[in-house]
């Protein structure tokens, strides 16, 4: 028994100094990790008011909060753990080699990353705008490092990969200031042309409408059942769906109360009497 306690005594004096120092390092590590962590968050959220102060794009904001946020944690790591006793030349080696291997393995990941950098670099749209793409179509709610938010018009949040999102076709249709609305009616064969143009371009005396380019009238086709007229207007963006849901209505009422007809699809039908 005396031989044991002697054992154990001889094995505490060895390890209890390891322990200690060990225990140490590991609760400093993890206090620093901790209030580390925090910090970059409150850091983070100073840098989205101050961006958002300065008047910052919401979607640059967004992106710079989260590359800052993500570089800072990596840093936080690397350094708690050479607080613990890792060498920092080969934990980063680690880190190198890991992320060859996992760049390999998301390469998706890398190109949607690529991608958001040439969206804020290039800026085809900004946070707000109504774009097109991936047959998508929604409002730009934020830009992300991998990807970017839409939101439909029902909405709806739709993802989209940066990758595929800066590799494709874009339509962005708030960058322009103004926009063109067509109005696309058809009439009845019968119908005078001159007097259906003189009826819509009634319609379009709205203070919401420029005079210049001019709105303009055209015969766009000749139907099945209808000659179809397009009425041409110019408008300022946030004007465009306003003003084509209300003219299309205009021109149904403004066009039967002129005695024109405005024609459905129709068929005729022979029937061949047999022999």
């Amino acid at each position: 028994m005396e031989m044991n306690v002697d054992e154990l005594v001889k094995l505490s004096e060895a390890w209890l100094p390891v322990v200690l120092e060990y225990s140490g390092k590991l609760t400093l590590a993890l206090i620093t990790l901790l209030i580390g962590w925090w910090l970059i968050g409150r850091l983070t959220a100073s840098i989205g008011r101050l961006l958002e102060a300065r008047r910052v794009d919401r979607a640059l904001s967004s992106f710079i909060g989260s590359l800052v946020s993500i570089v800072l944690r990596i840093l936080l790591l690397i350094s708690v753990a050479s607080m613990i006793g890792v060498e920092t030349t080969s934990f980063i080696a680690m880190i190198g080699a890991a992320g060859l291997a996992i760049g390999l393995a998301l390469q998706g990941s890398l190109a949607n990353f690529a991608g958001g950098v040439l969206i804020m670099l290039f800026r085809p749209f900004r946070a707000g705008d109504w774009i097109e793409a991936q047959g998508v179509a929604g409002s730009v709610d934020s830009i992300q490092i991998f990807h970017t938010t839409l939101k439909t018009a029902d909405n709806k949040v739709v993802i989209v990969p940066n990758g595929s999102l800066s590799n494709g076709h874009i339509t962005n249709y708030s960058r322009e200031p103004r926009r063109r609305a067509d109005i696309n009616i058809g009439i009845d064969y019968s119908s005078d042309i001159k007097r259906a143009r003189e009826v819509l371009l009634e319609i379009a005396k709205d203070p919401r409408v420029h005079l210049d380019p001019a709105p303009v009238v055209f015969v766009t086709g000749l139907g099945d059942s209808a000659v179809n007229l397009s009425l041409r207007v110019w408008v300022a963006t946030a004007d465009f769906w306003p003003v084509t849901f209300e003219f299309t209505e205009l021109a149904k009422e403004r066009l039967t109360a002129a005695g024109i007809g405005i024609p459905f699809p129709q068929r005729v039908v022979h029937l061949a009497k047999a022999d």
